[in-house]
């Protein structure tokens, strides 16, 4: 299962009414953009959280694969698209209460990924069709939308607020929450942990930095973060390594970094004379692999902080 944000606005009326979502396949120009040709990537089984005019407004569950399909009736006054384009059929459960995204922004920033965000760093939406949405943002997305939409009553409230208790009866959008979660932490789940299993033993099981061994202290840190990480680079094992607790925080944080050959950089914002604190010194060097070259370049210029 993967999730993706699809920015409906104007289109969102006439495509939950025929429960469809539909991009061209081509430009004025003749390109595929990005937003259009990622519809090809949809499954059945997929979810979609809806951005309509500032907010989530729906979840819906794709029920076909992507298909190749002329421009729906629906949608025929707009006259700027061309008539073939991309077609998958979906399941819509509209939210009683939308999830406004900027009000919520805080919490969500930290999630997006660098490139091929649904929205920009001011809260608003970006230009396009469909985004992708990986785990970590999805399960925010379903957290916020939970607190919105799903009543908790409790006994003594029952005589006085059944018609809330009854809408809550009603509400499908429990089960799609519910599923979504579920199998959104299972992939993430079990990616690190093929990921850890995987790393260990190209680090000889300890700190790279340091030596400790202690498994409970060890942690395997990804270079390139799984919200930046296509589905493979998750799970690759170059893409990262093995830190014990402090290491890894630092490395997360940006407050270390390795360049290609694996030379220790620290951030300006650590002063020299806590180096002894952080059992780090400008100098160190870690015997890392040919393959992690590209991951550490990439952590280097974007998660480092200089």
């Amino acid at each position: 299962m993967n999730s993706f944000v699809v920015m409906q606005g104007h289109t969102y009326q006439e495509e939950k009414e025929q429960g469809i979502i539909w991009s061209p396949q081509k430009d004025k120009g003749g390109n595929t953009p990005h937003s259009w040709l990622r519809m090809t990537n949809v499954k059945e089984g997929d979810r979609f959280f809806h951005y309509v005019k500032g907010n989530i407004s729906a979840i819906s569950v794709a029920v076909s694969n992507c298909q190749e399909a002329a421009k729906p009736t629906a949608i025929q006054n707009f006259e700027q698209w061309g008539e073939n384009g991309y077609l998958a059929q979906l399941q819509y459960h509209e939210l009683e209460v939308p999830l406004n995204i900027r009000t919520n922004f805080d919490a969500l920033l930290p999630l997006l990924p660098l490139k091929y965000s649904p929205f920009q760093q001011d809260g608003n939406g970006n230009q396009g069709y469909l985004y992708p949405c990986n785990e970590e943002l999805a399960i925010k997305l379903l957290e916020l939308i939970s607190d919105l939409n799903i009543y908790e009553v409790e006994v003594e409230q029952l005589e006085l607020a059944i018609g809330t208790v009854r809408r809550t009866e009603r509400n499908t959008i429990v089960p799609i929450i519910a599923e979504t979660e579920a199998e959104a932490k299972a992939k993430i789940r079990i990616g690190q942990q093929k990921f850890k299993r995987e790393l260990l033993p190209l680090w000889d099981h300890k700190c790279a930095l340091c030596g400790i061994e202690l498994p409970a202290l060890l942690r395997a840190s990804h270079s390139k973060p799984w919200k930046d990480s296509t589905d493979v680079e998750r799970v690759d094992p170059f893409n990262g390594v093995l830190l014990c607790c402090n290491h890894d925080a630092l490395y997360d944080k940006g407050y270390i970094a390795f360049d290609g050959q694996g030379r220790l950089h620290i951030s300006s914002q650590i002063p020299e004379m806590d180096y002894v604190k952080y059992n780090i010194r400008p100098k160190m060097k870690i015997a890392r692999y040919e393959e992690n070259k590209p991951y550490f370049k990439w952590h280097k210029r974007d998660i480092f902080q200089y």
